[in-house]
């Protein structure tokens, strides 16, 4: 059994001065870290217990229209909240997909952020991964690679972000607001992960004790809110991780796209902002032709990174019917099955 120190502090300034020390760890609920530690996967010489915070527990609608949300409001609190899942859909939708009703009851968007890949050979520590330990070689690269990424990866590293609520955060630019022991910064949501290179035990930008403590979505994200959808293709039609999925979100006005938002998941290891794809959607007519085109320039820099070619193809078609689905108006009552593109959209009211 690994032993570890356990700390409980009563402020954000005391958890960041606990978590400075080398080894340390953040502690929410701990859907993710956990089964992390249980499987000896990481080894934490201390914890840092914030789930008491609550100054990180709440939701805050803003004067100039900004929301604001704390690191530590729980996945199913913030999906479920009514003004936000009507001025920002395709969230709400993200959040209802992902794992199930007691770990989203229990999960906070914080973490959230920062969970793990679920790439197997990271969760066996007898196999040999960089990510884990750093020189050990990847041997994903030569094993069971079929959900592996297609976008962005490396020879030293292949796996995926499993996140589905970050996807559409990358495509409504939200900020994160992060302090540590140099002070407060903000930076995009779309900067917060980093792609493998050479290095992918970092998978974040966060500095040793730096912590989350709120997710920032701007005012302008809810121009999106009447065509906004998240779709997700996985392995099982619920308690699944993408397989690949988007987040599609555009203004039309008198049937032409006058600004587009699209962001994919399960393709890479962080959401991919799919920036060429909404610069060629603006000022095109809202149809099959314009969403084809965007879907193939998402993808053109896309490769296998083993037997995973299918997942070329297969984003190419979610992003398409993403986008049609967007354009068709996003539906008055939460799916039956949310980010499901199998659902009947009639399901209950958020």
């Amino acid at each position: 059994m690994n032993r570890f120190d356990y700390v409980k502090p009563a402020s954000v300034a005391e958890a960041i001065a606990a978590a400075s020390a080398p080894g340390a760890a953040y502690l929410a609920s701990g859907t993710n870290l956990l089964d992390l530690m249980k499987g000896n996967v990481v080894r934490p010489a201390r914890l840092v217990d914030i789930s008491h915070l609550t100054e990180l527990t709440r939701i805050e609608h803003r004067e100039n229209g900004d929301v604001r949300i704390g690191a530590l409001v729980r996945n199913a609190d913030l999906a479920c909240d009514q003004s936000f899942a009507r001025d920002f859909p395709a969230i709400a939708e993200a959040l209802l997909s992902g794992a199930s009703a007691q770990l989203r009851n229990a999960a906070t968007v914080g973490g959230n952020l920062l969970q793990r890949t679920r790439c197997a050979y990271f969760y066996d520590p007898a196999s040999g991964c960089n990510k884990r330990t750093p020189g050990a070689g990847c041997d994903a690269r030569e094993g069971d690679n079929h959900q592996h990424a297609v976008l962005g990866w490396s020879e030293a590293c292949i796996a995926t972000n499993p996140s589905d609520f970050c996807v559409p955060l990358a495509a409504f630019d939200a900020v994160v607001e992060i302090e540590g022991p140099a002070g407060r910064r903000e930076i995009a949501l779309e900067a917060l992960h980093l792609l493998p290179g050479s290095t992918p035990e970092r998978e974040t930008v966060l500095d040793p004790g730096e912590i989350i403590v709120a997710i920032r979505l701007p005012a302008e994200a809810r121009a999106f809110a009447r065509h906004a959808r998240y779709l997700k293709v996985r392995e099982r039609n619920s308690y699944a991780f993408a397989v690949v999925s988007a987040a599609a979100g555009l203004v039309i006005e008198n049937g032409t796209i006058s600004h587009a938002r699209l962001a994919l998941g399960g393709v890479a290891a962080k959401p991919w902002r799919a920036r060429e794809a909404e610069a060629l959607l603006a000022g095109q007519p809202a149809g099959p032709s314009a969403f084809q085109q965007a879907a193939a320039a998402a993808l053109r820099d896309a490769r296998p990174s083993g037997d995973n070619a299918h997942k070329i193809p297969l984003a190419r078609s979610l992003i398409v019917r993403a986008l049609a689905a967007a354009a068709q108006g996003t539906p008055s009552r939460m799916p039956a099955l949310p980010a499901s593109p199998f659902s009947s959209v009639p399901g209950v009211h958020q």
